[in-house]
């Protein structure tokens, strides 16, 4: 009976090491086809983006794409907080308020177009969560820009912006491959 337990013990300790090795490959395959097709995604911040999500070790791809969806979910609700923790400092110049309220603005309308964006892939429409996905993508470009227009700007938000970005452009690479995979199966 002892030696049936230990069995169990070491089978369930081999499942968990491949189950977790595949999830492992998978996020790290996934993130190299994505930062080689896409020169806006490194590798690093893919991989430790998804590793770092819940549910990320056992996802299909299919998974891994919703994972990345729900990734910019939180960077964008998440912004939209900084930023209007940032306009309430009373300090604040004129010409950054401004930036600040636009960039604001951008954040929040990306708040509905990204659950939106869920939807669709959740009922794969790609192409309409492309084009929503695609839209954040632009409006933190675009916050991002807002700063540059003055020559000494610096904007308070280039990290979260790049990595709005960033997700953004892996939830866009990461459905490319779950469409491909579907035209070719």
């Amino acid at each position: 009976m002892k030696h049936l337990s230990s069995f169990f013990l070491f089978l369930s300790l081999f499942n968990l090491t491949f189950y977790g090795s595949t999830a492992q490959n998978l996020i790290q395959t996934t993130c190299k086809s994505c930062s080689k097709n896409e020169s806006s995604i490194t590798y690093g911040f893919c991989t430790s983006s998804l590793q770092a999500a819940p549910a990320s070790q056992c996802a299909t791809l299919r998974g891994l794409g919703m994972i990345s969806i729900r990734l910019i979910r939180y960077n964008v609700t998440d912004t939209r907080c900084h930023v209007k923790m940032l306009l309430k400092d009373t300090n604040l110049d004129l010409y950054n308020r401004s930036r600040l309220k636009v960039c604001l603005d951008l954040y929040s309308d990306a708040i509905p177009t990204i659950k939106l964006a869920m939807k669709s892939y959740n009922t794969k429409k790609y192409y309409d969560a492309n084009i929503q996905i695609s839209a954040i993508l632009a409006g933190a470009t675009t916050c991002e820009d807002g700063f540059k227009e003055k020559e000494g700007a610096v904007s308070p938000l280039t990290k979260r912006n790049d990595n709005t970005f960033q997700l953004s452009a892996i939830a866009l690479s990461v459905m490319n491959l779950v469409m491909n995979n579907n035209n070719n199966g």
